[in-house]
């Protein structure tokens, strides 16, 4: 008898928790209804407060848009500023016909003036090595004489007379100048630089704009190498004498 009461006990127990369970659920949804009550009364909140932010976005505006008006001028005129100032940078780097750079359209190369002698003539002194070279320049069919000889025979090899001849190949005047020059002391190779240092230099001071050019190649420039000096205890400059060891 106490074992079917003790079951019925327990049943019951069951039937009454079971019973209890969906009594819970209601009161566990109820806070989800709450909540998606509460949503609507949200959304329909937004609405009022878009239209009470509207016209403050609308007041905000206008006083923007003048700022913004007035950076986009200064931003076409620092962009129209760089264009300007490229297009100077291009023009500082023109040169002239005559290959002088300038530093702008309104400044020009400054030209030297040019020196003659009362026969018409650009006169010069050119030096190489130990040799010293008087020269005069003149228009003329390209004849050049040398010590009172014609070229070819003075300076019999070629590239002696192709040294004297680099001056007008540079200025590209090959042909359109006589030049007569006497020239004394050093060897050959030493005469033929000392000639082609006047021929430059008179070229210059018969025609003041091509020295840019052939000061360019370094004509102009006195050549400084000199045959060095002889030291004592030695054979030549840095010949030593033959060792003997005994």
């Amino acid at each position: 008898m106490a074992d079917k009461k003790t079951k019925s006990l327990s049943d019951l127990a069951k039937l009454t928790e079971e019973a209890a369970a969906p009594a819970e659920t209601p009161e566990t949804e109820a806070p989800a209804e709450a909540e998606a009550t509460a949503a609507p009364a949200e959304t329909a909140e937004t609405p009022e407060a878009a239209e009470a932010e509207a016209p403050e976005a609308v007041e905000a505006g206008p006083a923007e848009a003048p700022a913004a008006e007035a950076a986009a001028p200064q931003a076409r005129e620092g962009r129209e500023g760089g264009r300007d100032r490229d297009g100077r940078r291009e023009k500082l780097e023109e040169t002239n016909k005559d290959g002088v750079e300038t530093q702008g359209p309104q400044i020009q190369a400054i030209l030297r003036e040019q020196q003659l002698d009362k026969q018409g003539r650009a006169y010069a002194t050119g030096r190489r090595k130990d040799a010293v070279a008087r020269v005069w320049l003149k228009p003329g069919s390209g004849k050049i004489v040398v010590n009172g000889r014609d070229q070819e025979v003075y300076f019999a090899r070629p590239t002696l007379r192709l040294i004297i001849n680099q001056v007008f190949d540079v200025a590209d005047r090959k042909g359109q100048y006589d030049v007569v020059a006497t020239v004394s002391g050093g060897g050959l190779s030493g005469q033929a630089g000392a000639v082609r240092h006047g021929i430059s230099t008179a070229l210059t001071r018969y025609e003041p704009a091509l020295r840019s050019a052939v000061k360019r190649e370094g004509f102009l420039t006195r050549d400084p190498r000199v045959v060095e000096r002889k030291k004592y205890g030695k054979a030549k400059a840095r010949r030593s004498f033959q060792f003997s060891k005994r």
